[in-house]
Parts: structure tokens; C-alpha cells; sequence
């Protein structure tokens, strides 16, 4: 299929989906409101689906700062408002002033409950204030199977979308030179590691590509891809500015601030 060639291998399921979907709005026409993407699918929806044809696609996420958000594909006719995204927003209430909860709590508690990580939006953390997104076909099950993360007892509050905490990702860049755009290469410079430690790192698993698990040292990264390393935190790739005279690439960097 020629949109292959666009794309990585380990992408073509999903570009599979994405046709499908096309074809099944300009067959039916008729909106389709996906799951939660990450931003890389949405950036694989955007290319597949175009602009101006017989299917068009916006996202939204909850809110206009969100990292995941739900794609709706739609015929020329439709006009997306938010309520067409069927997101809901709930606050976690817990006893902050006795236990401390995080990101990584949170999510864990979410996908404990069997569900795909496509139903739940962005987790977001603002000092002790926390709050998720999630799709609305689900949100009844999760408000009554969620009593507790870790072994605080949280209760979960329904809120408006205009009652989002304004947390914004923000990135510091800077410019490295690498030896190759090999992903063990680029996390022992954003985080200064030694090689080998870095490809320890992806070979047992806990370094993601565009939030998918990627176990392989050599594999070559390029510009717009997000790397997180497990207790290092998220980088990302921002731009090849080319080959320096000492046969290195220079690259610039984001790092999450």
C-alpha cells in the first residue's frame, strides 16, 4: 500500500484502522469519534485523512493544552462542537495532607480497571490538585470502581471541562551533538548517561518512542519523536540540524520542564 512508505512498519495496523474509519464515515456519512490518541497518531490520522476532501478531522482533548486527545472524523456537513467529543472531567479528591499521590498512581489506579488506555486522557498534576479526562462512555464505571489509588481512599468529583487546571507542557531546548540517530545514542546525551546504560535501558524495556515501548538500541529516531526513559523523565527530538565536521549529527533537544 503506498501510505506505508510514509510511515514505520510497526505503524501500519493502526494506518489499517485509520482507512477503515475514513472509508466508513465516506460510507456512511456519518461522524466516527475515535478513542484517546497520543500525539503521534493523531499526526498519522491528520496525514491519512488530509484536509478538504469528502472526510474531514479535528481533535480535541478536553482541553486546548491536552497531549491526548479524540479524533472525529466527519463529512463536509458536520460542524464538531465539544460536546460531539464526549469527554468527561473528574477531579481525584484524597487526603493530601496525609498521603502524597502522583501521575504514575493515578494512571496505574485507571488501568487497573481493565480498560484501554485509549478511554482516559490526560493525567493533570498541580501540586496536590489532581485531575483526569475520560471518555464518557466509561465514565459511570470508573467514578463507581475507583475508591482508592495505593492505599489512599480518593473519591472521584464530575466537573465541567471549564473547571480544567491550566497546566501546560512547556519544553527548554538545547542543542547536542550525537554520534547517531540511534535511540541509545540520543538518551546517553539528553540525560547524560553512559551508552550503557542507556541501551540497558531500552533493551529491558523502559524507554518509550511516541508512547510505545521500543526494546531496541538501534533504532532510529527522527525529528518530532518523544523519548521517555522510566525515572529520567521525557525528551524530545526536535530537529536535525545536520552532520558536523567531526562526522556527529547535531541535533536540538526539548526536555520537559
Amino acid at each position: 500500500m503506498e501510505w506505508y512508505q510514509h510511515f514505520r512498519q510497526e505503524e501500519r495496523p493502526f494506518i489499517d484502522q485509520v482507512l477503515e474509519w475514513k472509508e466508513m464515515v465516506s460510507r456512511q456519512y456519518a461522524p466516527k469519534l475515535t478513542d484517546f490518541l497520543d500525539p503521534r497518531e493523531q499526526q498519522i490520522v491528520q496525514s491519512l485523512i488530509g484536509s478538504g476532501g469528502d472526510v474531514r478531522v479535528s481533535f480535541f482533548g478536553g482541553a486546548s493544552f491536552a497531549e491526548r486527545k479524540r479524533g472525529l472524523l466527519y463529512p463536509p456537513y458536520f460542524a464538531p462542537e465539544e460536546n460531539d467529543y464526549e469527554i468527561a472531567l473528574f477531579a481525584v479528591r484524597y487526603p493530601a495532607k496525609f498521603v502524597s499521590l502522583g501521575h504514575r498512581d493515578v494512571l496505574g489506579a485507571l488501568m487497573s480497571l481493565g480498560l484501554r488506555r485509549g478511554k482516559f486522557g490526560d493525567v493533570l498534576v498541580q501540586g496536590s490538585d489532581i485531575q483526569f479526562f475520560a471518555a464518557a462512555e466509561v465514565a459511570d464505571y470508573v467514578r463507581l470502581h475507583i475508591e482508592a489509588i495505593g492505599k489512599a481512599p480518593v473519591a472521584l468529583e464530575p466537573l465541567p471541562l471549564s473547571a480544567v487546571l491550566p497546566v501546560e507542557e512547556r519544553w527548554q531546548e538545547g542543542t547536542v551533538t550525537v554520534s547517531s540517530l540511534r535511540l541509545d545514542a540520543l538518551l546517553a546525551q539528553a540525560f547524560r548517561l553512559a551508552r550503557e546504560k542507556a541501551r540497558a535501558l531500552v533493551e529491558n524495556g523502559l524507554v518509550k518512542v511516541n508512547w510505545k515501548v521500543v526494546d531496541k538500541p538501534d533504532f532510529l529516531c527522527g525529528p518530532g519523536d518523544v523519548l521517555s526513559a522510566r525515572g529520567f523523565g521525557r525528551c524530545k527530538l526536535m530537529a536535525v540540524e545536520g552532520p558536523t565536521k567531526k562526522e556527529r549529527w547535531l541535533v536540538r533537544i526539548g526536555w520537559q520542564k
